[in-house]
């Protein structure tokens, strides 16, 4: 924005760009946007430091390998013949 603003484009602030600027205008406002960037970045520098692990930005990431043992372990319940005795003799018990 600040480069935009210093070139004289507006597009990012459309009341801006209706009106008509003077070149000392035009440096005051990129003066404010870069005391703005300095004031956030002293704000939120705990937020733009912090590392957030991969899971919280993408929770599903690794859904297939998640599914494959799942898969595996209801193949092996399956198969299991003592289990299936126990079941069969009643779930209450299982």
């Amino acid at each position: 924005m600040k480069q935009n603003i210093g070139r004289g484009e507006f597009s990012q602030f459309p009341n801006l760009s209706q009106t008509s600027c003077q070149e000392d205008d035009v440096s005051t406002y990129v003066q404010r946007v870069n005391a703005l960037y300095s004031d956030f970045e002293s704000r939120f520098e705990d937020i733009l430091t912090m590392v957030i692990p991969p899971w919280i930005i993408n929770p599903y990431g690794d859904i297939e390998e998640t599914n494959v043992i799942i898969q595996e372990e209801l193949t092996e319940l399956s198969t299991n013949e003592k289990q299936k005795v126990q079941f069969k003799t009643g779930y209450q018990q299982f």
